[in-house]
C-alpha cells in the first residue's frame, strides 16, 4: 500500500497530531465548554484542534477533503468524493477532558475512497501517539503492537460502554456476566487499546464514525477485527453528523466470535 502520496500523507497527519499535544496538555482540565443540541459537550479547544489540525494538512493537500464533527458548516450529508479525505474526532473523550480526567485523545483518520486507511491517536494519558494501518504495521510509542491472542477467560478484558437504549441491557448484561470491563469515556482508546494488545476486545452501541475512524486501521494491522452489528459503515459514502449510532465489536477474531454467540443469546 506505500506509495509516495500515503507516505507524504502518515508523515503530515502525525506533524499535525502532535503539533496539538501541548494545547490539549494546557487546557486539560481548565477549557470552558457547553452544550451541543445532541446532548455532546463540546470546549473551544475542540474547535481550536480541529482548525489547526485541518489547517496544516490543507495547506499540503487542497484537493482532499476534510471532516470533522466540530467544523461542519450545516448538519446536512456531506458526499465523500474525493479520492483522500481525512475524519477527525478533535478530542474523543471531550467529558473526560473537560472534567480533568486523563482518558482522552485526539483521533485522525486517513482515508482513500471513503476506507480509513491510516489511523493517528494521541492519548493524552499515556501522552502517547498510537499509528498505523494495514500494510504499515501499528506502533504504540516505539513498541510495534499486536492484538492480544490470549484465549477468553475470566480475565479477559472488554472495553465498554453501557447503551443509552435500554432495550440493549439484556445483550449488555450477557457481556458483564462474562468478561472484566472497562469503561474509559473514550470510544477511540477502547479500539486504540485492542490494537495495542492493553484490551482484549470491545464493544459500543453509542458511537459515531468519527469516533472509530482514527482506530479501525490500528486494530485491522495488528491481526485483529471491527464488526458493524447494525449496518456496514465503510467505506463512508457520506459524512453526517446526524448518522444514526453505531453498535460494533472488536478484537481478535476468536474473541468477536465469543462476543457474537453471546450478543445473540
Amino acid at each position: 500500500m506505500s506509495s509516495p502520496e500515503l507516505n507524504a500523507r502518515i508523515a503530515a497527519a502525525k506533524r499535525a497530531v502532535l503539533a496539538q499535544t501541548e494545547l490539549l496538555h494546557r487546557e486539560f482540565g481548565r477549557a470552558e465548554s457547553k452544550w451541543k443540541s445532541d446532548g455532546s459537550r463540546v470546549t473551544a479547544v475542540d474547535v481550536a484542534i480541529s482548525e489547526g489540525i485541518f489547517r496544516e494538512l490543507a495547506a499540503q493537500f487542497p484537493g482532499d477533503q476534510y471532516f470533522s464533527e466540530e467544523l461542519a458548516e450545516s448538519g446536512a450529508p456531506i458526499p465523500v468524493t474525493a479520492r483522500f479525505s481525512w475524519v477527525l474526532d478533535p478530542i474523543d473523550g471531550t467529558n473526560n477532558f473537560a472534567l480533568g480526567l486523563v482518558h482522552c485523545a485526539i483521533a485522525l483518520a486517513l482515508c482513500e475512497q471513503g476506507e480509513p486507511i491510516y489511523g493517528v491517536v494521541y492519548d493524552l494519558s499515556r501522552r502517547t501517539l498510537l499509528h498505523g494501518g494495514p500494510g504499515f504495521g501499528v506502533w504504540d510509542g516505539e513498541r510495534a503492537a499486536r492484538v492480544s491472542t490470549a484465549p477468553h477467560s475470566r480475565e479477559t478484558l472488554l472495553g465498554f460502554h453501557s447503551p443509552f437504549d435500554r432495550a440493549l441491557m439484556p445483550v449488555a448484561s450477557g457481556l458483564l456476566a462474562n468478561f472484566k470491563i472497562r469503561g474509559l469515556g473514550s470510544a477511540t482508546l477502547h479500539l486504540a487499546y485492542v490494537a495495542a494488545g492493553l484490551l482484549d476486545g470491545c464493544v459500543d452501541f453509542n458511537v459515531k464514525i468519527w469516533d472509530l475512524a482514527a482506530a479501525i486501521p490500528l486494530v485491522r494491522a495488528a491481526g485483529g477485527e471491527v464488526h458493524f452489528l447494525n449496518g456496514e459503515q465503510l467505506p463512508m459514502r457520506v459524512f453526517d453528523l446526524k448518522m444514526k449510532k453505531i453498535l460494533y465489536i472488536a478484537g481478535s477474531p476468536a474473541i468477536c466470535a465469543r462476543l457474537r454467540e453471546l450478543m445473540a443469546k
